[in-house]
């Protein structure tokens, strides 16, 4: 092994074990680390010049994820997910398999703003007073809306997704395009399981009619929850919704999607038009849509920040060649029959490597080692990018996952508890989009 690839491997592991026990946040240490080691391994003059190409080249990604997270923040705002939430609350009555296909749909639609701690809040607050009143396993409700944004999360807004393209240097829609189809027989497997998982409950506790529910229920609270989506929302939250807009901020969503999946124009172009559209339209007052735009900067912040801190970690590692010198050592220790089978093996090794440790850690220290030995079989880092996301749903039930603590918090249950009860549907999930995606011939064997 090579003085740079030993170099290369112990940033990679300073990196990962800084962020992982909490001494350095993502964002510092991304900048931090690798300056440090560039500097040490004699690269002191040329930081700058490599930092600044790993920045440009993923520009692009920062700006698509800064608009599509404040295209959907004025989605939600506009109350365009309220009649959803309002529909599926009416249709599941007092049916536990209604109610637990009914948390899969609605936490499945509102993850598709990226976002899983917007989920959470939508899906646990709307439909956790049913689990209680029907005196339902309190995991099935956690575990059924995190596996519904395992699938989501696949989004090219939400997080993995752009880590992956960052970190690879991808085009965002030749590595999120052929993962579509694969997404569609996750949401499917999410249904079934939630359907299954209902099914028991069923079984347990019966079917209550409505009249037996109000009979239990302690008057406006029940009727409240029953009624509209925006009834259990604050003043402050009400003064924003625009129910007279709902169907154009509908078609626009819609059309907006569709160009996407046929490529009409770049994804930052279509969200930052969007955008524009959507908040002129919402809120044509300018004080309106500066204070809007002020509501989602924090979460705006926090993510592209990420990821041009992420350029600089990626423009030293590939400007310094350490990359490639880690990829050779890799390449000396993969027997000749396992190489051509690093697709599958990213796909599986992706479930353990992002449970223990952060999706940054993952995409930014470990995916552009395996991609760069990966090469050297002929298999495109686009595929290998692929194939790291397919992980996602296990990842989620981390604890080094901030969003799920809220998750567990919300739904009143115990983590422990519930990461037992929901390992193996996570596994399952991953398992089944990954045979979709040798199927589909997303993946390679």
């Amino acid at each position: 092994m090579t003085m740079l690839a030993i170099l290369g491997f112990s940033m990679v592991a300073v990196f990962m074990y800084l962020i992982m026990s909490g001494k350095l946040s993502a964002l510092i240490a991304l900048m931090i680390v690798p300056a440090a080691f560039a500097v040490f391994a004699g690269f002191g003059s040329g930081i700058g010049d490599m930092a600044l190409t790993g920045i440009t080249e993923l520009a692009p990604t920062g700006v698509m994820l800064m608009f599509a997270i404040l295209y959907f923040g004025i989605m939600i705002d506009a109350g365009l997910f309220d009649p959803v939430v309002g529909k599926i609350l009416k249709a599941v009555k007092g049916d536990p398999m209604k109610i637990v296909v009914g948390t899969a749909v609605l936490a499945m639609i509102v993850s598709l703003d990226g976002d899983g701690t917007t989920t959470y809040m939508i899906t646990i607050s709307s439909m956790l007073p049913l689990y209680q009143r029907l005196k339902m396993n309190p995991l099935i409700l956690p575990a059924v809306a995190l596996m519904a944004v395992g699938v989501t999360n696949l989004t090219p807004w939400g997080g993995p997704t752009a880590r992956a393209a960052s970190a690879l240097n991808l085009d965002m829609q030749e590595l999120f395009n052929p993962l579509i189809p694969v997404m569609i027989v996750g949401a499917l497997w999410v249904i079934l399981s939630a359907y299954w998982m209902g099914k028991q409950e069923r079984k347990r506790l019966g079917v209550l009619s409505m009249e037996e529910l109000q009979q239990q229920a302690e008057g406006k609270s029940y009727l409240t929850f029953f009624g509209t989506a925006t009834a259990a929302v604050s003043e402050e939250e009400a003064k924003w919704k625009r129910p007279k807009l709902i169907w154009f901020n509908f078609a626009l969503t819609i059309a907006l999607m569709a160009m996407l999946i046929l490529g009409v124009m770049p994804l930052p172009i279509l969200f930052m038009l969007a955008f524009a559209i959507a908040i002129t339209v919402n809120y044509p007052n300018v004080m309106h849509q500066k204070e809007r735009i002020a509501e989602h900067a924090s979460n705006v912040l926090a993510v592209v920040s990420l990821v041009f801190a992420a350029g600089i970690f990626t423009g030293i590692l590939s400007g310094t060649e350490m990359v490639d010198a880690m990829a050779n050592s890799l390449v000396a220790v993969i027997p000749d029959s396992m190489g051509p089978h690093l697709p599958i093996i990213t796909a599986i090794t992706s479930m353990p490597f992002t449970f223990f440790m952060s999706n940054d850690a993952y995409y930014f220290g470990v995916l552009p080692i395996i991609a760069e030995a990966a090469s050297t079989y002929g298999i495109s880092a686009v595929e290998l990018g692929r194939a790291s996301l397919l992980g996602q749903p296990v990842h989620l039930l981390s604890p080094l996952v901030a969003s799920t603590y809220l998750l567990v918090g919300m739904a009143k249950v115990d983590f422990g508890q519930y990461q037992r009860f929901t390992i193996l549907w996570t596994v399952g999930t991953s398992l089944v989009m990954t045979m979709a995606a040798l199927l589909f011939g997303v993946i390679s064997l």
